[in-house]
């Protein structure tokens, strides 16, 4: 279950929640059968919490949404994706540290 700041995202919402973003997002393509990716999830809920208002933060069911993972060309997850102004700015692959994540972020808040 994702904390209250974090977007479900889904192919219908897509395009307005990150796409359309007026701030940068972040999208983690996981699934729930993946253990890495329940690893870094409270790691992306404490991120959501200290960049609210900031960076929206977004997740991406792999297994419910698979035509924007074959877009997004997800091969592994869990994946991170950073868009800004609508752009793919920066792609992490494999369960990162908090600062690694962190580190990304604040170069697009920047």
């Amino acid at each position: 279950m994702a904390a209250a700041n974090i977007v479900e995202l889904n192919e219908a919402n897509f395009q307005t929640e990150v796409v359309a973003s007026a701030t940068p997002v972040l999208v983690d393509f996981w699934a729930p059968w993946c253990g890495p990716c329940k690893m870094i999830a409270p790691v992306l809920d404490e991120l959501a919490t200290e960049f609210e208002g900031r960076v929206k933060i977004g997740k991406v069911n792999v297994d419910d949404n698979q035509n924007l993972a074959v877009e997004y060309r997800i091969s592994g997850i869990p994946a991170l994706l950073v868009f800004k102004g609508g752009q793919l700015v920066q792609q992490m692959a494999g369960a990162r540290s908090k600062r690694d994540i962190k580190a990304a972020l604040d170069q697009v808040v920047g």
